[in-house]
């Protein structure tokens, strides 16, 4: 056998164990952010433009994620948690956003009130990946 084919380190398997229900969730909410945000804004861009783009970031960033886990090795951990991280902060900072003023989203986006429209996933999967992502560090 090769190096690389005995070579399993954690950070190879980010998408094995609980990383592959993360892979799993983060999939799904990358399909259908991006096909809501699609969807939205080709159907009616004009009527929340600020929600539209929100969820099409969004989609981007739980796209990101998936590859990340699904690709392994340690810079994608490394980049899975910096984009975790960031996507924990987008949650916070557009949920309170969202509950401070309302009127600045007249639609909903994947963040909005913190992911209640998504039961609070939003925000609870980006606290799990970082867990998951700090215990598989090599």
């Amino acid at each position: 056998m090769t190096e690389s084919a005995t070579d399993t380190t954690p950070a190879e398997k980010l998408g094995s164990g609980p990383g592959r229900v993360l892979v799993w969730f983060y999939g799904v909410f990358t399909v259908a952010a991006a096909s809501r945000s699609i969807v939205q804004m080709i159907m009616d861009f004009g009527k929340a433009p600020l929600a539209y783009v929100l969820s099409a970031i969004a989609a981007c960033v739980y796209g990101f994620i998936t590859y990340s886990l699904v690709r392994g090795g340690e810079k994608a951990r490394r980049a899975a948690l910096v984009c975790c991280a960031a996507e924990l902060l987008f949650v916070l900072i557009v949920g309170t956003w969202t509950l401070a003023d309302a009127s600045a989203f007249p639609d909903a986006t994947v963040w909005s009130d913190y992911g209640m429209g998504y039961l609070f996933i939003p925000v609870i999967l980006p606290v799990l990946g970082m867990l998951w992502l700090r215990r598989a560090k090599p």
